[in-house]
């Protein structure tokens, strides 16, 4: 019998102290959880994806896992790595920046040495975004050399 009050008397004192905080956090509980982006029609993998495509609307689950997209402005230009339906949150995860460089394309092998530089015609082994490291063929000697993508869509070659 005295454990039971004694249980009971804990529980009417976290009781209190959650209505308390309740009383001095008013907004806490009503606050909005912010905006998600949905798409307004179906995605398909590779798509790039546009503005028209999408709509922002406003979160009201609580439960909603993080890792969505929460502006326009973060998913316009980017490319969907799986489909992605109407009204459903876009997933971070699911979007990649597009390729700078393509395999098969043509592209310049930039080698640059202290002031010395070397340039050559190559072809990438591979798609690549700006900064990633990708193998390429050198058109005029059919070497195979690495080398980190340029915003410009140049290859920059490292010695060995």
């Amino acid at each position: 019998m005295m454990f039971r009050r004694a249980r009971n008397i804990v529980v009417l004192t976290a009781l209190a102290l959650v209505a308390i905080a309740g009383a001095f956090m008013p907004g806490a509980a009503s606050a909005g959880m912010g905006y998600a982006v949905v798409p307004t029609a179906i995605i398909y993998p590779g798509e790039t994806i546009s503005g028209g495509q999408l709509q922002e609307v406003e979160v009201t689950n609580p439960n909603l896992a993080s890792g969505y997209a929460k502006s326009i402005e973060e998913v316009r230009g980017m490319i969907s790595k799986r489909t992605l339906l109407p009204g459903r949150t876009i997933p971070v995860s699911a979007l990649r920046e597009p390729y700078t460089v393509t395999r098969g394309s043509q592209i310049r092998l930039i080698f640059r040495i202290g002031s010395m530089t070397i340039s050559a015609a190559g072809s990438p082994l591979e798609d690549g975004s700006t900064g990633q490291v990708v193998r390429a063929r050198n058109m005029d000697s059919g070497v195979i050399v690495s080398g980190t993508v340029l915003a410009d869509g140049t290859i920059h070659v490292a010695a060995k």
